[in-house]
C-alpha cells in the first residue's frame, strides 16, 4: 500500500457502520439503476420522503413476514434490512453516507475502484458483539432502556475485546480512560466505533466468511485505537491504517 495518499495523509482502511447498498430485489422491482454508480446516484436525488413512502408502498404490497428485501450479505451479517427506514433507519445512513464515499473518490471494492490509499469497507459491529455476548443487548438509545444489565454486557464486551477472544484474533489496545469511555457510554456508538476499528484492520476477510470463525496460526495481534480518536468523538465511522484489505462479496450489492 503507497505510504500517502494525493492529499498527503498516512493511507487507511475505513470500517463504516452502514449500508453500501440496495436488495437487487427491491431495486429491479422499482425500475432503478442497477449500476452501482448510477443507483447511488439515483438514490441520492431522492428526498427522504420520497424514499420512505416508496419503500412504504413496496412493503404493504407484500405478506406479514416478509415485508422487506434483503441482500444476501444481511443473513450471515445479523443486520437490519439497507431499506429500512425506522429502527434504526439504515436507509437513511446509506442516503447520508454513501454519496459522499463516492465522492470522495474513495476504494470501495467489490463496488467500485478509487484511490487504492483510501479504502472504504461496509463493517457489522452486530456480528461481533454477538460472537461475544450471544444474545445479551449492551445498548439503547432509549434513557429508560440503559439498564445496569446492559452497562455489564458493555464491561464484558469490552473485556473480551481486550483479551483479543473474537474470531478476528486481533486484541484491542486502549488507555483506561477510553475503555471507561466505552463502557460508560450507554448508546454504544463508541463502542461499536470501536468494532469497526477492529473489523477494519482485520482486513482481507471477505464478507462471507464474516460468518465463519477462522483458525488463527498464532496468538492474538494487539490493535491500539488510534491516538486522535478521543471519548468524545461518536458514531461509528471508525478509520485505521492496515496493510490488508477484505473484498466485500458482489452478494453485498444490489
Amino acid at each position: 500500500m503507497p505510504t500517502s495518499t494525493a492529499s498527503g495523509q498516512a493511507p487507511w482502511v475505513g470500517g463504516f457502520d452502514l449500508p453500501f447498498g440496495l436488495p437487487r430485489e427491491l431495486v429491479e422491482q422499482l425500475g432503478w439503476p442497477t449500476d452501482w454508480p448510477a443507483l447511488i446516484r439515483h438514490y441520492a436525488a431522492l428526498e427522504r420522503p420520497v424514499i420512505r413512502d416508496t419503500f412504504a408502498a413496496f412493503c404493504a404490497a407484500r405478506p406479514v413476514g416478509g415485508k422487506f428485501a434483503h441482500r444476501r450479505c444481511d443473513g450471515p451479517a445479523g443486520s437490519s434490512p439497507s431499506m429500512k427506514w425506522v429502527n434504526p433507519p439504515v436507509a437513511y445512513m446509506l442516503h447520508a453516507g454513501v454519496p459522499r464515499l463516492l465522492d470522495a473518490g474513495v476504494d470501495l471494492p467489490g463496488l467500485h475502484p478509487g484511490d487504492p490509499a483510501r479504502v472504504a469497507l461496509e463493517a457489522y459491529p452486530g456480528l461481533l458483539a454477538r460472537e461475544l455476548l450471544g444474545a445479551r443487548s449492551y445498548k439503547s438509545d432509549e434513557a429508560a432502556k440503559q439498564t445496569p444489565e446492559r452497562l455489564i454486557a458493555r464491561k464484558d464486551l469490552v473485556d473480551a475485546l481486550l483479551q483479543g477472544r473474537s474470531r478476528l484474533g486481533l486484541r484491542l489496545r486502549a488507555r483506561p480512560a477510553l475503555t471507561d469511555a466505552l463502557v460508560a457510554d450507554a448508546s454504544g456508538d463508541r463502542l461499536d466505533a470501536t468494532l469497526c476499528l477492529l473489523h477494519s484492520r482485520r482486513a482481507g476477510r471477505s464478507a462471507s466468511a464474516a460468518a465463519t470463525p477462522p483458525r488463527p496460526s498464532g496468538p492474538a495481534r494487539t490493535v491500539a485505537c488510534p491516538p486522535r480518536w478521543s471519548p468524545r468523538r461518536s458514531r461509528s465511522a471508525c478509520c485505521s491504517a492496515a496493510r490488508r484489505r477484505r473484498r466485500p462479496s458482489a452478494a453485498c450489492t444490489p
